[in-house]
């Protein structure tokens, strides 16, 4: 069984999907060893939820790993999760993985956003600041932004918390020169946004439809150490 924990990052993951892996919504605590003890070879985390539940614990993706799970992460919790665990065996997956395991990102904020429920399709509400950057690094490049101009506005998005990091308010923020049209100036950045985030997810959709169907023969070289902590959720009740 292959399974992919996924919710705004993708929001039609589960067309894309089709029979190669289920979707599940964004993880939390618990989820991962669930998903581990219910038989899932391949396990792939892009979304986690975090503000009003407990994260994915790094102590089920080692259990899992353990196990002989072979885990994946990017784009948002999973690319966070994949940097930590590296070391462990976790897999991660894409440029934004690729910046917190060089220590390019250190905050977790800067891939949140606010979004709608699952109930309206995870409609993104605000931008992640990895998706401002890597929409500003590309109109840098073409030259329809200035170098300065795109310091201003990244500066300006760094500033402003994610459940309000719109690119209207990013750029109300921005120190811009007088004569900018900032209201063109947001509607051409939210028009031809980056989404580096999705684009990092479909790539560990491709790595998980490409894993074998089992789980790995052999185990870690490091021995899983049952704590105290972690006897407390491995025996927590499945609800």
């Amino acid at each position: 069984m292959k399974i992919v924990f996924v919710g705004p990052t993708v929001p039609d993951a589960r067309e894309l999907a089709g029979a190669a892996f289920a979707v599940d919504p964004p993880a939390m605590q618990g989820d991962i060893l669930r998903a581990a003890r219910a038989g899932a070879t391949v396990i792939g985390l892009v979304d986690g939820n975090f503000e009003h539940v407990a994260p994915v614990w790094h102590k089920e993706i080692l259990f899992a790993l353990s196990q002989g799970v072979r885990v994946f992460g990017a784009a948002s919790m999973g690319a966070l999760r994949a940097a930590e665990c590296a070391p462990f065996g976790m897999v991660g997956i894409g440029e934004i993985y690729r910046q917190y395991a060089a220590g390019e990102l250190t905050d977790d904020s800067d891939v949140a956003l606010l979004h709608a429920p699952a109930e309206l399709g995870y409609a993104p509400l605000t931008v992640p600041l990895v998706n401002v950057r890597a929409t500003l690094a590309r109109l840098r490049q073409g030259g329809s932004v200035t170098a300065a101009d795109a310091a201003q506005i990244e500066a300006a998005a760094g500033q402003i918390f994610y459940k309000r990091r719109t690119w209207a308010a990013i750029i109300a923020g921005a120190e811009l020169r007088a004569a900018c049209d900032r209201a063109a100036l947001a509607a051409r950045l939210q028009q031809e946004m980056v989404d580096q985030k999705r684009a990092d997810a479909l790539a560990l959709f491709d790595a998980v439809r490409t894993q074998p169907a089992e789980r790995r023969g052999e185990r870690p070289g490091w021995a899983f150490k049952s704590t105290s902590m972690w006897k407390v959720l491995l025996n927590q009740p499945e609800t």
